[in-house]
């Protein structure tokens, strides 16, 4: 570079540096300027001689970040000085997180060690990068909200200039912003950011959807300004006459929302009725803002006929995220619907800036923001619980932030929020977690439901529980919630781990009969031998009867060729694995089996080829002209493609351990009928065997009985145990299954 060149990019330097203490949310004390002043000559003497992909002085992106965060965020002058430095001990070995903490205090560093985290990820690590690198990211949530606010804004930098980079890293990014931060910064309530990272994710996954969608809005644009121009006229005359300050804005919706609305209704460009909204935002008291908010809907529905089904009050019941407003779709001029927005400036600042503006309208500035801090609190049982694969957590979780809510009652009248589509059994686990492990039934506006019923807002939920009820695999089928599903799972677990104790002491028996001690060597020799992971899957078959005599037997024959056992298992497992596997404490499951739908068919198919799935990768189908049933991973490059274009051609499928699965199966029995029969049976059914009834009916005829008991079972062993005990019933003659 000449010197000239150099003078114009450090007057450039200069110049974004000013206008970012210019354009702050915040008003800025001279020892905010002094901090602020302190990170940007730290930020540009570490990064002096980096250059981004476009050719320009990489300084320029942390200015670009940290105004991001100053302006469009509106965070405090840490978290400004936090985003000038975010790059700066990953990128610059001459500095520390020690050093950071030395020069700028504990909260900037903790900050910046926050975010320097989320970038040192593993690039070796085989599972999903973007899934893993989410689940880093979110951990360090309970270190600082801030982290988790800047990493947006840095990815909104990152996608507004994007197009210097090569395409294949352009279509990665731009689908893990889809995947991640645009429904992150959904719940967190910056709503602007996330209809920009959606627009800039489209144009980049999608660009000919994009361009036609922008170019089509930009002809329509003359006649939309037209049009609210002949909406606001009324609405200004109406509206003065009452005496309300206010200011009323047309607003086009974003691209990207514009095209899902395309999709999901099926419909075309044109036939989108609402691509526009009208806002009107008017100044009130605190005390008032309700009362005017209502007042201003009067207005608006004195001149323009209302559609009743589309007013949405989220000032009465804020959204999850803080956000209120009222939102009403009116009949405009030229018979043309459009969605009017009623927000005090109060209200728009919330949902301009979300999390910074809570702070503002709070009365101490140190005081938490309670929705916030609830939903974090709730996220943190979720993230830490070690249960779940990060492409699982990562699928369970973006469902939960993007869910649109419901809200329903508790019998007190409580008023509760959940994602759509929740159960009464994501109810009962959003109250506590006991009530939830207990639930036995549901009653909906006092009507027995389901588990499985899907609540509708407005519900009033009554849980019914009870000591001996307890979860069960299907209840995975029957919630949503991403917190229910991870105490489910923890509860199967624990089940799995005392059926795995009972487990190992029949093994002791049977072993015993076979002149076999069980010992750490005979474990290994037998989880080698069954091609198992750990001596807890080893004693969880043996206790489900998935292992049984037979099997044993073979065992013990194979067990006589000492010299061959031992050359097998040296080849097959190193000491050291050996005694890891015996200890283990910890039940994998073992995938072998594909299958589809909620009824789990087993259905032929293919591996595609472009995301190479193997067992126990999360997947879906895709019904393909040529070959069938194709099987994609979710988190393969093609997922999201595949998934908004043709979402009628998909299918729901997962990878199960064949041994786990649970069958039907219908016993008979005949006999003599006599007082309490009905009772022992049925005992015998679920207290002893620990069976699932699916259905069970009995008709009685001149002093006998026949019965049909329909039971859900893991394999034959459980089914002829089961007959085995039942015939020992008094009164019982015959035991016989269909």
């Amino acid at each position: 570079m000449t010197a000239i060149e150099v003078a114009e990019e450090n007057a450039a330097i200069a110049k974004e540096y000013k206008e970012l203490l210019r354009i702050s949310y915040r008003t800025l004390s001279s020892a905010d300027k002094k901090l602020i002043r302190k990170a940007f000559d730290v930020a540009v003497d570490a990064h002096s001689d980096q250059r981004r992909k476009s050719g320009e002085a990489y300084i320029f992106h942390p200015i670009a970040v940290a105004k991001i965060v100053a302006s469009k965020i509106g965070l405090d002058a840490t978290s400004i000085a936090a985003a000038l430095l975010h790059d700066v001990v990953e990128d610059c070995p001459r500095y520390s997180i020690n050093d950071i903490q030395q020069l700028f205090g504990e909260t900037v560093a903790r900050i910046v060690n926050g975010l320097t985290k989320i970038s040192s990820l593993n690039k070796d690590m085989n599972v999903s990068m973007q899934a893993e690198n989410f689940r880093k990211m979110l951990l360090t949530l309970h270190d600082d909200i801030r982290v988790i606010i800047i990493k947006i804004a840095d990815r909104l930098h990152n996608m507004q200039t994007i197009h210097s980079m090569r395409e294949d890293k352009q279509l990665k990014i731009a689908s893990e912003t889809l995947y991640i931060y645009a429904p992150l910064a959904h719940k967190i309530g910056l709503y602007n950011i996330k209809s920009k990272l959606e627009d800039l994710a489209l144009k980049y996954t999608e660009p000919e959807v994009y361009n036609d969608i922008l170019l089509k809005l930009e002809e329509s644009k003359e006649d939309q300004d037209l049009y609210i121009y002949d909406i606001s006229t009324v609405l200004t005359k109406a509206l003065n006459k009452e005496k309300i300050k206010y200011e009323i804005k047309g607003r086009p919706k974003s691209i990207f929302s514009i095209r899902r609305k395309m999709q999901n209704q099926g419909v075309s460009f044109d036939e989108v009725y609402d691509k526009f909204a009208v806002r009107i935002i008017y100044k009130s008291d605190l005390k008032d803002e309700k009362f005017i908010a209502w007042k201003v809907y009067s207005i608006v529905t004195d001149h323009f006929r209302p559609n009743p089904i589309r007013l949405r009050d989220w000032i009465s019941a804020p959204k999850s995220t803080g956000y209120e407003a009222l939102h009403i779709t009116v009949m405009g001029p030229k018979g043309r619907w459009v969605e009017v927005q009623i927000r005090s400036e109060r209200m728009n600042e919330i949902a301009e800036k979300g999390y910074a503006a809570h702070y503002k309208y709070k009365e101490g500035e140190k005081e938490q923001d309670e929705n916030l801090e609830s939903w974090i609190g709730k996220l943190q049982e979720v993230i830490e619980n070690p249960e779940s694969s990060a492409v699982e957590f990562v699928e369970q979780f973006k469902l939960n932030l993007y869910a649109k809510e419901i809200f329903v009652f508790t019998p007190n009248g409580e008023l509760k929020s959940l994602p759509k589509n929740a159960t009464p059994l994501d109810f009962s686990f959003s109250i506590h977690t006991e009530i939830g492990m207990k639930t036995r039934g549901a009653k909906v506006n006092g009507k027995l439901v389901p588990l499985n019923h899907i609540l509708q807002s407005g519900d009033q939920v009554d849980i019914i529980t009870s000591e001996s009820a307890k979860p069960t695999a299907n209840w995975l089928d029957y919630v949503i919630t991403t917190r229910a599903k991870s105490k489910i799972k923890s509860s199967l677990k624990e089940d799995k781990k005392a059926i795995a104790i009972e487990g190992k002491e029949i093994l002791r028996r049977k072993l015993k009969q076979l002149k076999i001690t069980l010992n750490e060597r005979s474990i290994n020799e037998l989880v080698n031998y069954f091609n198992l992971n750990t001596s807890l899957d080893l004693f969880y078959r043996v206790g489900i009867g998935s292992i049984d005599n037979t099997m044993l037997k073979s065992f013990a024959n194979s067990r006589s060729n000492a010299l061959v056992s031992f050359i097998k298992n040296k080849i097959t497992r190193t000491k050291g694995t050996i005694k890891e596997a015996v200890e283990k404490e910890e039940i994998t499951s073992k995938f072998d089996m594909l299958v589809f739908g909620k009824e789990e068919e087993t259905l032929s198919y293919k591996l595609s080829t472009c995301c190479n799935p193997i067992p126990g990768d999360l997947v879906f189908g895709f019904l393909s002209i040529k070959d069938g049933i194709k099987i994609h991973k979710k988190a393969c490059p093609n997922a999201l493609s595949l998934q908004s274009n043709y979402a009628y051609r998909i299918m729901s499928a997962k990878w199960i351990d064949s041994s786990q699965q649970v069958f039907k199966a219908v016993i008979k029995l005949t006999g003599i009928d006599k007082l309490g029969l009905v009772n022992s049976i049925t005992k015998v059914v679920s207290e002893n065997m620990n069976v699932n009834i699916k259905t069970i009916k009995f008709d009685t005829d001149s002093g006998t009985f026949n019965g049909e008991i329909a039971v859900e079972v893991n394999n034959t062993n459980f089914v002829e145990k089961l007959m085995e005990r039942l015939q020992k019933i008094n009164g019982i003659e015959k035991v016989f299954r269909v």
